[in-house]
């Protein structure tokens, strides 16, 4: 038991330092003529650094800003 101990030890810090993968959702609005819309959807399950850069990707949209984060 004592030599388990350590390496418990060990996985359990990497388990807790590690980016767990989920499903983010990405909310985008945008402004055009005084009235905002707001459209919001989920991304498949990836780490949060990948869904925000998936979701704030297309910020122009025909020539329309798009503003766009993760929640």
């Amino acid at each position: 038991m004592k030599k388990f101990a350590p390496i418990a030890a060990i996985a359990l810090f990497a388990v807790a330092f590690t980016s767990c993968k989920k499903e983010w959702t990405c909310e985008c609005s945008t402004t055009m003529n005084g009235t905002t819309t707001t459209v919001s959807g989920k991304t498949t399950k990836m780490t949060k650094k990948d869904a925000k850069a998936a979701c704030e990707k297309d910020t122009n949209v025909g020539g329309v800003q798009v503003s766009c984060k993760i929640k």
